[in-house]
């Protein structure tokens, strides 16, 4: 059962993701949220799988919120998923930084939505390539911050670390690298360690904003 997190300060929206999530047999509402401050006390009282919180909350933001569920080693289990009513925008990317798996528009397709839950509750990053075009296009096309910790890599790993950069599955990883996705998978694990990466999301971010990965220059 995927236990589920809303944190949203209006009632309406959190009804309406309530009603889409428990009709599925598979997915459990477990708590909901009207600010950031109940987001974060709720999600260390009931560790959910998955934490939807909205971007902008009154008493504490959803960013804020975000790097206080991530930043706990307690739950680390929490995947926060962004919501927004603007799609890829300033505060995403932030809550990317901070340590959210991902963001939501939400005017998505129900069905799409739910797809959305189950993905990220098996800990998978919610960017697609089209979406990590835009974040790197907008907020990571910037003169990189590298670090010591790039030389921790190994070749293997800054090969993975540049195929998930541009969106790839670990089954898409092992494809490109010619190896089993099991060893891709370990790869990927193992730089997001070494760099300090909550998920794939924050490998994305940092992987560019290192200089590890460059983005192309049309």
């Amino acid at each position: 059962m995927i236990r589920v997190l809303l944190a949203d300060d209006q009632p309406l929206i959190r009804s309406g993701f309530r009603a889409l999530l428990e009709i599925e047999d598979d997915i459990e509402v477990v708590g909901e949220a009207a600010d950031g401050n109940e987001a974060v006390a709720l999600a260390r009282q009931l560790r959910p799988d998955v934490a939807l919180v909205d971007v902008r909350m009154p008493q504490r933001d959803g960013i804020e919120a975000t790097r206080l569920i991530a930043d706990d080693p307690d739950l680390a289990a929490v995947h926060v998923v962004i919501l927004t009513n603007y799609g890829l925008d300033e505060y995403v990317f932030h809550a990317l930084r901070a340590g959210a798996a991902g963001f939501l528009v939400k005017d998505i397709r129900p069905e799409d939505f739910l797809y959305a839950v189950r993905v990220a509750a098996r800990g998978e990053a919610l960017l697609a390539p089209a979406i990590t075009r835009k974040l790197i296009d907008r907020y990571v096309a910037r003169p990189p911050r590298p670090g010591a910790v790039l030389d921790e890599l190994t070749r293997r790993e800054r090969e993975a670390v540049a195929l998930v950069a541009q969106g790839l599955s670990n089954d898409e990883v092992a494809a490109g690298m010619a190896i089993s996705p099991i060893t891709a998978k370990t790869h990927v694990n193992r730089a997001m360690t070494k760099l300090g990466a909550r998920d794939r999301a924050q490998l994305v971010v940092l992987a560019y904003e290192s200089g590890l990965v460059r983005p192309d220059v049309t």
